[in-house]
């Protein structure tokens, strides 16, 4: 056992050197970006270019914390993981979104002070998910969200509760977790006594343990209960348990701290202790949830199975497998999904000529994700204190199975009924509910609750009222979970990647974190009129945490896409046939590794052609149905760890030529073929070192062109990566220039204007007008949210968002793609105005309880200045027919201009042409006619048409 022991330390001590960690981002460097940012936006030449979010509402996103108001529970703010903090006061019928005025919308956990409505908001989700974005310390408002003051702890980087003293609203406890991948100081207890305004640590365990919950006793805030976690996520392996994951506890309001959860108290210890979450009843009763990260003990040898498993061939002789009955292996092959190729009298013709073991057969069904669903650990565990922490007891004698799977990392989250001790809630996969103090335990899970569950709220004064928070949204009960109501409707998804057809109108297409794949219409409506007719306009194509989407430009009913880990498959949305299409490994080879978010895509020259990116890059000629590998390994070879690495993330081929193909990987190599996997040349040598890349995209406007960005949020760097090159990726060039430091997800070429570009990273969206050197930041009705992804659609000449926390946005840049250098240097450019169709209806309403309809059309142009100007309507005569003065601003401007005439005008028009007629309308108003208008604008002029 020594010499086991001491072999493993020399692995773990060999691996750390071999992997070390790369630096994280200073907080001061950080702060700066922060106040770039800030400036840039004011002096953007975009930031009055609107952006509409086009949804979808049905679906949400990750809810991370809730906090009601005790004395009217129909009002209440909701927290989501990267999608800012909402607020209703009609009881989830609709939000308001009140943290779009921040910095950040990643948010880890709320706490409102009732009696004055202060909110404080600590920013940084604290579930240590793949997806996890770090905040920015702790925002407060007191103006419901018009205004944030930031109050601290600029590299906490996420945080796991905030404690306000119900009888001192300036005294706050926050547990803070830390950095997600690196060591940090700034974690543990903290606590301010005067609002924010200064703060002392008060409890630190160590640089890679936080402090994940804090409970105080609900009618002595000086009674505290708090939980560290000992953690370690890397991109190939995430442990998290440790000897530090411990349960604290305060008699002094969190001044000072005792570990109570020692060999003596009765609760776990040791490196299998995990996630720890914590509920406090009164002074003397605690439940304690833990993620056990303790293996299981193994099974006995004489328990019965049914059939053969994967765990049978790793052991497995020749002669055994030779000896298996066709029938019984056909069996185990089929239900374990090998191909149709492999089957019990072919397998053991290769077990015979030895080109196949035994063990391949188990090796076929494993990947590098293996370990992270197939490792036997305990899981969920309940335990009770009955004496103020000082022993405790676990409340069941079985596993609580099917409740964390092994990722209960992820959760964390107990409640217990204020008016029950023995009413207890737990969060996980499913959630489920106690009422003899966790000795068994009912699911509440119903069909209209999403899984993976968050958060809760315990009404204290009416048992049975229940606000759930999990990974699809918001639920509320009034009968203790028997039923629930969905309230789904804030535009909260969080999009991995998106993409458009051809459609008239066309389609948008999006795969959301575990929230599946969608499509429907850009132009859909976001209401409620669908529960009305009966059908939504989005509609799901496929479940799980979506991906990448592909649609064959031919035929548009043709759709690929999936879930996680490289899961894909050939959708025809018109018959509703569903084909897997996962490429696979032969039989003796090692197993194929697949990305989270594994790319895909068609070829641009032959739609018939599929990629797919896994540690190699795999192409079909026919759909997906067959599948051939035309590269070695593409990246590093992989880590050893429990998570996918070593694999592709950006595929990307060149319109100008079939077989030209650039890929990337999330260990930072960059390769390209120009015959068709022929032949593959490394790229990226001269560029940042294990970085992710996030995207790499060959230009549809010059051959030799390629871009790139690289992101180390994987690091906590978030540094800017942005290149170019002009000669196949020989050469490269830094064009990330004034963008304020956030990890960089993606970079887009506009179709039309070779140097516009387009770009994503984790804190918004920008664009550049030459190439790289100044980029605008866009702002308009755009939160400082995670871009994930940019679509245009060629023919709305739309530009689409897919964020990571606010659903999709869209904007139309027709206008963007006639600029160049010498028009932005002319004092105004006024761009073509979109045409209009007249209407009779227009200043009237359908009825006295209708809104009247009133059209307008926005006058779109460009100002070299900051000054007033004035637009001017004309006839076809050249008479004057309207006047706007408006105040401009340097960069692009639109006014809105609702078509309305004056009564001189009116006559003036009549005057000219006497074929026609302009009445009053009902809102008393006069409306311009069908016919051609002129627009001036200084020396600039262009029309508008009213058909």
């Amino acid at each position: 056992m020594r010499i086991i022991k001491k072999l493993t330390f020399c692995f773990i001590l060999c691996f750390y050197f071999g992997f070390s960690q790369q630096p994280s981002t200073p907080s001061r460097v950080l702060e700066k970006a922060i106040q770039q940012k800030q400036t840039s936006t004011q002096n953007s030449l975009v930031k009055n270019v609107y952006f509409e979010n086009i949804g979808p509402t049905i679906m949400s996103g990750r809810v991370v914390d809730l906090d009601v108001n005790p004395e009217n529970p129909t009002e209440f703010y909701v927290g989501y993981a990267s999608g800012g903090v909402w607020h209703t006061t009609n009881n989830g019928s609709t939000f308001e979104p009140i943290l779009d005025t921040s910095n950040t919308q990643n948010v880890g956990d709320i706490a409102v002070d009732w009696k004055t409505k202060t909110i404080w908001a600590g920013t940084g989700e604290n579930n240590a998910s793949r997806s996890s974005y770090a905040g920015i310390g702790i925002l407060k408002s007191s103006d419901n969200g018009k205004t944030w003051v930031h109050v601290g702890l600029p590299d906490s980087h996420h945080i796991g509760r905030i404690l306000i003293n119900p009888y001192n609203a300036d005294e706050v406890v926050v547990a803070v977790t830390g950095h997600l991948y690196s060591p940090n100081k700034e974690r543990g207890i903290y606590k301010t006594t005067d609002g924010g305004k200064t703060w002392e640590q008060k409890l630190f365990v160590d640089d890679v343990s936080g402090i994940i919950d804090v409970q105080h006793a609900p009618n002595n805030y000086n009674i505290m209960f708090a939980s560290s976690w000992t953690k370690d996520r890397k991109a190939w392996n995430f442990n998290g348990s440790g000897n530090q994951s411990a349960i604290y506890k305060s008699t002094d309001a969190g001044n000072s701290w005792v570990k109570i959860s020692t060999s003596e108290s009765g609760f776990p210890t040791g490196d299998g202790v995990g996630r720890i979450g914590l509920a406090v009843f009164n002074e003397n009763i605690i439940y304690a949830l833990h993620d056990s990260q303790f293996r299981r003990a193994s099974e006995s040898k004489n328990d019965k199975k049914n059939g053969l498993t994967k765990e049978d061939f790793k052991t497995m002789t020749v002669t055994t497998l030779l000896n298996i009955e066709d029938k019984k292996l056909n069996e185990f092959l089929k239900t374990n999904g090998f191909q149709e190729k492999y089957r019990a009298e072919n397998v053991k013709q290769l077990v015979r000529s030895g080109s196949v073991k035994p063990i391949d057969l188990a090796k076929y069904l494993e990947d590098a994700n293996s370990l992270l669903f197939d490792t036997p650990v305990i899981g969920a565990e309940v335990y009770k204190s009955t004496d103020g922490g000082k022993t405790w007891l676990k409340t069941h004698e079985n596993y609580i199975d099917d409740l964390y799977y092994s990722y209960g990392y992820y959760f964390g989250e107990i409640r217990v009924d204020p008016q029950d001790k023995d009413g207890i809630y737990i969060m996980g996969v499913p959630i489920l509910k106690s009422k003899d103090g966790g000795k068994t335990f009912t699911s509440i899970n119903k069909e209209n609750v999403h899984v993976d569950h968050q958060a809760l709220w315990v009404n204290p004064n009416k048992q049975g009222h229940l606000i759930d928070g999990n990974d699809g949204g918001l639920n509320i009960s009034y009968d203790d979970g028997e039923s629930w109501e969905k309230l789904n409707v804030t535009s909260v998804g969080q999009f991995y990647a998106i993409n458009i057809d051809h459609e008239t109108p066309y389609n948008v297409y999006g795969g959301l974190q575990d929230n599946g794949v969608w499509v429907g219409t850009h132009n859909a409506k976001m209401d409620k009129q669908w529960q009305q007719e009966g059908k939504h306009p989005w509609q799901r194509l496929m479940g799980g945490d979506g991906m990448h989407i592909q649609i064959d430009n031919r035929n548009s009913n043709v759709v690929y896409t999936g879930y996680q880990f490289g899961n894909y498959f050939r959708i025809n949305r018109k018959t509703g046939e569903q084909k897997y299409i996962q490429p696979k490994h032969k039989l003796g080879e090692k197993p194929y590794r697949f990305n989270w978010q594994t790319p895909i895509l068609l070829s641009p020259h032959n739609q018939d052609i599929l990629y797919l990116g896994g540690n190699k890059l795999m192409r079909s000629m026919n759909q997906g149905d067959d599948w051939t590998a035309i590269s070695n390994d593409l990246t590093n070879g992989g880590k050893p760890g429990n998570v996918a690495y070593g694999t592709l993330t950006s595929i990307s081929e060149s319109p100008f030529q079939f077989g030209l193909i650039y890929t990337g990987s999330d260990d930072g190599l960059i390769h390209v073929t120009k015959n068709g996997g022929g032949s593959w040349e490394h790229i990226s040598n001269n560029l940042p070192k294990d970085l992710w890349v996030s995207r790499i995209i060959a230009s549809q406007h010059k051959k030799e062109r390629v871009y790139v960005t690289l992101n180390g949020y994987r690091w906590d760097d978030f540094s800017v990566y942005v290149y170019s090159s002009d000669d196949y990726g020989k050469t490269w060039k830094d064009i990330g220039s004034n963008i304020p430091l956030s990890p960089v997800n993606v970079i887009k070429e506009d179709p039309k204007n070779e140097h516009i570009l387009y770009l994503g990273t984790d804190n918004g969206a920008y664009v550049t007008f030459n190439n790289g050197e100044n980029w605008e930041a866009f702002s308009k009705g755009l939160p400082a949210v995670a871009v994930h992804d940019i679509v245009v659609q060629p023919d709305a000449n739309d530009l689409l968002l897919g964020t990571h926390g606010r659903g999709i946005y869209k904007t139309n840049i027709a206008h963007f793609q006639t600029v160049d250098a010498s028009k932005i240097n002319q004092p105004i450019v006024l761009f073509d105005v979109d045409d209009i169709k007249h209407s009779i209806r227009w200043g009237s309403a359908y009825s006295a309880w209708s809104n009247v309809f009133e059209p307008s059309i926005g006058i779109k142009f460009y100002a070299n200045s900051t000054g007033d100007q004035t637009i001017k309507i004309f006839s076809e005569n050249q008479s004057e027919l309207h006047q706007i003065n408006i105040k401009a601003d340097k960069g692009f401007n639109v006014t809105e201009y609702d078509l309305t005439i004056s009564e001189k005008a009116k006559k003036m028009l009549m005057k000219e042409n006497t074929s026609i007629k302009i009445n009053k309308a009902e809102n008393g108003k006069y409306y311009l006619p069908k016919g051609k208008y002129g627009v001036q604008l200084g020396s600039e002029k262009t029309i508008i048409s009213i058909k």
